[in-house]
């Protein structure tokens, strides 16, 4: 099941990183007291009240900024707004309203998004008065809280809860695999999808980008059930804000949330560049079951060490997704095709693998009687019970304690 999805938005220097970082717990933004620092959008996710979300940072909006920089960051914020479910919008209790502030809540208006007012910089009960007047903006009770000392953001979380739509769940039964296909543009997603099925049921195209939205096509082979989602290609941060790009990251990663494989596309041709690491830490840090797919392997010039060399290539590249497999084929002529689904059947199978907790005692008991754990200021790391607590993926608990 997707997230909802939450942006922060604002004019600059409001402090929109400083409570990003608060909600998802991390320093992923970078926090400087000077405008326009976040320049992109940074996604993260967080929890509050049981409920798990997406969380955009997005620029601060300079509606007459004119230079290139300032035109991309706002045009950043407006697809952030176009992605979210509900809106942050961040304000500043010392500066007070400024037009600033209301020509973004007449972005916001247009959007016809839920709202939420965030006042910022109330780092005191002196300065509770100073909200009253963001009643003006027109979208309810603003929210007092204070990015430096941490208050109210309980609060805040509170009332964007309320405003989360109900997420559905996926309507496929648990014995239907969901595989998406991620990758940058142009490295066959599509065609891998049509090749597949048999049949023209995506658009192919040579133009880069030809899918926009994420596509769900259900199909069985050899009695097994599959629901192929296609998605369109990732492209680079500072292309990402085109027009007809405007979705495809957060579809992506989305499309990365209902699935129980990832095959991460690779260009054979092409070989293995930096975006290709980006896209594959998104299905790693969803802890998916992946598979790398080279695609295009018919129009490589190959030796008896070609294919060695590139997975020596991928496992270079990609060293902390050493557990996912590779397969290399060729959408276009369906070469080494029918090695896929059976790669495909295997991951989802050990991404769902549950392990007999006396196995696990069993193994681990094997492992410190071979190598003892060490010691720490006299006293040694006693490892109790381990135990399996979830899969997809498969999670384990070393419950331990220190001995004399």
């Amino acid at each position: 099941m997707a997230r909802p999805v939450i942006a922060i938005v604002g004019r600059p220097n409001v402090g929109k990183s400083t409570i990003f970082n608060r909600i998802i717990g991390d320093r992923l933004a970078i926090v400087e007291d000077k405008p326009g620092v976040t320049r992109d959008r940074i996604y993260g996710s967080g929890e509050w009240s049981g409920k798990t979300f997406s969380i955009i940072d997005t620029g601060g909006i300079e509606i007459d900024g004119e230079d290139e920089i300032m035109k991309s960051v706002r045009m950043q914020a407006e697809l952030a707004i176009e992605e979210a479910d509900v809106i942050i919008f961040m304000v500043d209790a010392k500066s007070g309203l400024t037009n600033a502030d209301d020509e973004v809540a007449q972005m916001l208006y247009r959007s016809r998004k839920p709202v939420v007012v965030a006042v910022n910089k109330v780092d005191n009960i002196g300065r509770m008065d100073d909200i009253y007047e963001f009643y003006s903006l027109g979208f309810g009770q603003p929210i007092a809280i204070s990015g430096s000392h941490g208050t109210g953001i309980g609060d805040l979380l509170d009332a964007v809860i309320e405003k989360l739509p109900e997420m559905k769940e996926d309507e496929y039964d648990e014995d239907v695999i969901r595989v998406a296909l991620i990758g940058r543009p142009n490295v066959g997603k599509s065609s891998l999808v049509n090749a597949l099925l048999g049949e023209e049921r995506v658009i192919v195209s040579d133009v880069a980008g030809t899918t926009r939205d994420a596509i769900d096509t259900p199909f069985e082979r050899d009695g097994q059930r599959y629901v192929l989602i296609d998605t369109a290609g990732m492209r680079k941060r500072g292309k990402v804000y085109e027009t007809t790009e405007k979705y495809s990251v957060m579809r992506a990663m989305k499309a990365i949330e209902r699935a129980d494989v990832v095959l991460i596309l690779i260009n054979g041709e092409e070989g293995i560049i930096e975006q290709d690491k980006h896209i594959a830490g998104y299905a790693h840090e969803a802890g998916k079951a992946s598979v790398f797919v080279v695609n295009k392997w018919d129009v490589v010039e190959k030796d008896d060490k070609t294919m060695q060399n590139f997975v020596q290539s991928i496992r270079d590249n990609f060293q902390f997704m050493t557990y996912a497999p590779i397969v290399f084929l060729s959408a276009k002529t369906k070469s080494r095709l029918h090695k896929l689904l059976p790669v495909v059947n295997h991951v989802s199978e050990q991404h769902a693998m549950r392990i007999q907790t006396h196995l696990l005692n069993d193994v681990v008991a094997d492992a410190v009687a071979m190598n003892q754990p060490p010691y720490d200021k006299g006293k040694r790391l006693r490892i109790n019970y381990v135990t399996q607590v979830a899969v997809r993926p498969p999670t384990i608990v070393i419950l331990s304690m220190i001995r004399n």
